[in-house]
Order: C-alpha cells, then sequence, then structure tokens
C-alpha cells in the first residue's frame, strides 16, 4: 500500500468518528486545519502538517467521551512517529509539537487560553497544563516550535460545524509531492 491509499485508508475507517466534544469530526477537523494553513499562506509542508497533525488519533484508538480520558493520550507522539517513516522533519517535527505548543502559547500568551475550546481545555490539563519557564525555554530551542505555534493555531480554527473546505482527495498529490 502506497503513500496515499494508507492515509485514505486511516481517514475513511477512523475518519468519521467525532472529534472528541467538538462539533466535527476527524476527517472534518483535519480538513479544516488544513483549510486554514492554506488560507494563512502556510508553505505546503505546513499545509500538510495541519492535514495531518491528529494522525496520531487515527493509529491508535482512545475513548471517543472526553470523560472517560484519564490520561494524555500523547497523539503528537504517536503520529510523529508514524509520520518520520513516511515524510521530511519539516512534516513531522511540527506534528510533534503542536501539543507542546498549545502549552507554550498558554503561558505566554493568558489570552489564548480562554480561546480555547472547551475539549481543548480538558486535554490541556491532561496535557500538563501551561508550561513552566523553563518548559518555555527548552520550547523555544526545538527546531520547528513556530512552525509548529502556526500548525497549532490552525488546529485551534479547525472547528467549525458545517464548514466547507476540499476533499482530502484534494491533498493526495501534496502528499505524493511530500513523501519520502
Amino acid at each position: 500500500m502506497d503513500i496515499v491509499e494508507e492515509i485514505a485508508a486511516l481517514f475513511s475507517v477512523r475518519g468519521k468518528e467525532t472529534y472528541f466534544g467538538e462539533p466535527v469530526s476527524m476527517r472534518e477537523h483535519s480538513l479544516q486545519a488544513a483549510h486554514f494553513a492554506g488560507l494563512a499562506h502556510a508553505p505546503e509542508n505546513l499545509v500538510l502538517a495541519a492535514l495531518l497533525h491528529d494522525v496520531g488519533h487515527l493509529v491508535v484508538s482512545v475513548p471517543d467521551d472526553l470523560a472517560d480520558w484519564t490520561e494524555d493520550a500523547h497523539h503528537e507522539e504517536v503520529g510523529a512517529r508514524w509520520l518520520v517513516a513516511r515524510f521530511p522533519p519539516s512534516v513531522s517535527e511540527p506534528v510533534r509539537l503542536h501539543v507542546p505548543a498549545k502549552r507554550y502559547l498558554c503561558a505566554v500568551s493568558p489570552e489564548y487560553f480562554d480561546r480555547l475550546s472547551d475539549a481543548s481545555k480538558v486535554t490541556l490539563n491532561l496535557q500538563g497544563g501551561p508550561m513552566n519557564d523553563a518548559e518555555v525555554r527548552r520550547f523555544k530551542e526545538q527546531p520547528y516550535h513556530r512552525e509548529a505555534v502556526r500548525v497549532r493555531l490552525c488546529d485551534d480554527q479547525g472547528k467549525v460545524a458545517g464548514l466547507v473546505t476540499q476533499a482530502l482527495e484534494d491533498y493526495l498529490p501534496l502528499i505524493r509531492r511530500l513523501a519520502l
């Protein structure tokens, strides 16, 4: 199975599931994140990272109801491990860092927390809450931390019920182009 078939299969199997307390499915959320990356004139690697930022949720099952979550699923790490064999670091690293980017933004921008959805606030708590000063410094030393913040902001926007976006099929040439 090639990379396009693999990604299409993941979205086909799990993409229709509700996106953990949000008014969209996982597929809609991913497509919306990519949509907002495109609107922000992000480079192709970040559009793809936005599309695939939650691939960890597609490759590992977690409870559908956030009330059943007792610990963080570390989906960003799971997803990055899955992506690293298939795409360059310019795609996999922003995915790996998109949860730390949320924690970072909450630490450096108090108003950012207020813009998070209720579900994102729940997962933030499971993910360790806002970063402390030492964590902020370490995050800013990470290659791709700026790119991760951009993906994170697209992630936050991608929760709009009924928003019309491009279809997954429209991103298949991009997936092929950037695959290793």
